[in-house]
């Protein structure tokens, strides 16, 4: 659903000079006179992506920034400021807009992130938020979603699946490791991962114009993934958690060999990096386990809540 909504709009919104890159990545690259900006908004909605019953209405704040910082990270941007959205329900909304900021004020000082403004309203349904960060690209435009070539390793920051037992709402977004990696290594493409390790990895697919194998035995599975599947009364197995979840909030990489294994031998971060697989010429997207290959058919448009 997700791969076709996002073409039919590309194919019918009109392209401005300004606009360097925009439909189709994680952020948009605007031409500002000479100077070239990173945007990207996110919505995020109570029921959906937080349950404010549930938690403390800072948290849900904090995570309204951090997933715009996820995708500033995608494409190895600097951070600098953000406007921010709310539309908070008519019962008790101006308390719950103040713990929300404070959420999002602790996560903007973190990362010296300038809240600039935003605009406010109320209704009868549940609280909406909507953050757009803004931030500069690095030299040569930073990491896009298109530019992954067959041979490439599929390289992976962090764990994957379970983000629903709390990582959701508590993750670091990967900023300061993509700059690092991006000045230090060459890097073909990436994107962060929201919808899941398999539906975001078919996001390159489809800029890129190729295909992908991952290898079942190499994705690092965290410790809630295992713990979900053992408590499935479905049977359900830690892999599928891993490759399906979604908001787990690492990163994905397309990373010439040569690079990829050196950037596993240094292990640069503070976060383990994994090789899982590699970019094909066949377009599609494949999982191995053992000798055996099968049709890995991506669960996209995914949240954890739902």
């Amino acid at each position: 659903m997700e791969f076709e909504l996002i073409e039919r709009l590309r194919k019918r919104t009109p392209v401005y000079p300004c606009v360097r890159l925009g439909i189709g990545d994680d952020a948009a690259i605007l031409d500002l006179s000479g100077q070239y900006g990173v945007v990207t908004v996110d919505v995020l909605m109570d029921g959906v992506d937080f349950v404010l019953s549930e938690i403390p209405a800072e948290k849900a704040g904090r995570k309204a920034l951090a997933v715009n910082l996820s995708d500033l990270a995608a494409m190895a941007a600097s951070p600098k400021a953000c406007v921010v959205g709310m539309v908070l329900p008519k019962k008790g909304g101006v308390k719950i807009a103040e713990k929300v900021y404070e959420g999002i004020l602790e996560l903007a000082r973190e990362y010296q992130v300038g809240v600039a403004g935003g605009d406010t309203n109320s209704w009868d349904g549940p609280l909406v938020l909507s953050v757009t960060a803004i931030g500069t690209p690095p030299p040569f435009g930073g990491i896009r979603r298109r530019g992954a070539k067959p041979g490439d390793r599929i390289i992976v920051t962090g764990e994957f699946g379970g983000a629903i037992l709390g990582k959701h709402l508590d993750f670091e977004p990967r900023v300061w490791e993509a700059i690092y990696l991006y000045r230090a290594y060459e890097i073909h493409a990436g994107i962060d991962v929201s919808d899941g390790l398999a539906a975001d990895l078919a996001h390159i697919l489809v800029e890129s114009q190729c295909g992908a194998v991952i290898h079942a035995d190499r994705v690092p599975i965290s410790k809630a993934a295992q713990d979900l599947a053992n408590a499935s009364r479905k049977g359900g197995k830690a892999l599928d958690r891993a490759l399906h979840d979604g908001e787990d909030f690492e990163l994905i990489l397309a990373v010439p060999p040569r690079e990829a294994e050196r950037m596993l031998q240094d292990q640069p971060l503070s976060v383990p990096l994994s090789d899982i697989g590699e970019f094909v010429e066949e377009k599609g997207l494949w999982l191995q386990t053992g000798e055996k290959r099968s049709v890995l058919e991506p669960k996209g448009f995914v949240h954890t809540l739902t």
